[in-house]
Parts: C-alpha cells; sequence; structure tokens
C-alpha cells in the first residue's frame, strides 16, 4: 500500500515526520521537495472556520437534534 505522510525538511536537511508512522520492518521511501514554506500548525483551523460558521446555528442544530 502506498501512503503520503506529510514532513519538514530543515535547513541542515534532517527530515521530520509530522505524524507517527508505524511500520513492520524496512520500507522505501520517496521524498519530494516542495518549493513552499511548512504550513503553520495553528493556522489550519483558522482556514476552516469561515466555513464552519454554519455549524453553530440554530436550524443545524434542529436538523441534527434527532441523531443525539
Amino acid at each position: 500500500m502506498i501512503r503520503t505522510v506529510e514532513a519538514i525538511v530543515d535547513e541542515t536537511g534532517d527530515i521530520r515526520l509530522t505524524e507517527q508512522v508505524e511500520l513492520k520492518g524496512a520500507h522505501r521511501a520517496l521524498v519530494m521537495i516542495l518549493d513552499e514554506p511548512p504550513v503553520d500548525v495553528l493556522e489550519t483551523p483558522l482556514l476552516s472556520e469561515q466555513s464552519l460558521m454554519d455549524w453553530s446555528r440554530t436550524e443545524e442544530d434542529e436538523a441534527w437534534s434527532h441523531l443525539q
């Protein structure tokens, strides 16, 4: 199975995965260097804030209340 995992390469060339990966035995990997700086982890939730505004409306609470 092929899986994509985000990583950050620092200025010395060290690679740090942004999530834990568990593997059984050694595996090959490809590293693709993107021409952009790493995304600030704290920025990610802010990108969704506007689209999630609808979920805080009373109409949404009523529409999903049967699932609670």
